[in-house]
């Protein structure tokens, strides 16, 4: 869809929106070396859905699963309840592989560890993850926490690594910060961004 102006249009007042509401920057960091990103402030109730940005995360470690838990006492623990589905496609560089299937280890059944985002990262220098993440109305206390999660992970071996994430923070308490980490070694380097989504 396209849309033209002549310069005197609603298109020009800021008046007209596209999608799923706005995207409001509520704060970013970014990884040197980090053991883990933690945000412990902007889980509110101002919005109805939470997005995440992932850029160019690097693993220090080969073979570490990119990965996130959530909290309930503004970080002080990170050990939420969930369960989760996952699934991947993967294809490699050189065209001799290519699956989609479940990845029965890498899903939660009441689990209160942390939550696989994507696996076996490599750790070239091209190689990185990026993806997004939504969360869903963390602070209610009426319902549990549901998340949809969706990256690309440049997968050791040279091969694109595309995983499906989704479940919920089986909890009726207010989920109020959430913390990613590697399961193994440091975030190299890479930007996580957090963002409401109004009108949604």
């Amino acid at each position: 869809m396209a849309f033209i102006s002549n310069g005197t249009t609603i298109l020009d007042n800021g008046a007209f929106s596209v999608g799923l509401g706005g995207l409001v920057l509520l704060s970013e960091q970014t990884a040197s070396a980090s053991a883990s990103i933690s945000f412990t402030s902007g889980l509110d109730s101002t919005y109805p859905i939470y997005k995440f940005e992932f850029i160019n995360i690097h693993a220090a470690t080969a073979q570490a699963n990119f990965s996130f838990n959530l909290s309930t006492d503004s970080g002080s623990n990170y050990n939420v309840t969930k369960t989760s589905t996952y699934f991947e496609a993967i294809h490699t560089e050189a065209d001799d592989d290519a699956e989609l299937g479940y990845r029965t280890a890498s899903d939660l059944a009441q689990s209160t560890g942390f939550q696989i985002i994507n696996e076996d990262a490599g750790t070239d220098n091209d190689s990185n993850l990026s993806g997004e993440m939504y969360l869903f109305n963390p602070s209610s206390t009426t319902f549990v926490k549901h998340f949809i999660l969706n990256s690309n992970n440049t997968f050791r071996g040279n091969r694109a690594n595309n995983a499906y994430v989704a479940g919920y923070g089986n909890t009726t308490s207010a989920v109020d910060a959430i913390q990613f980490k590697m399961d193994s070694g440091n975030i190299d380097s890479g930007t996580i961004k957090l963002y409401g989504i109004k009108d949604s």
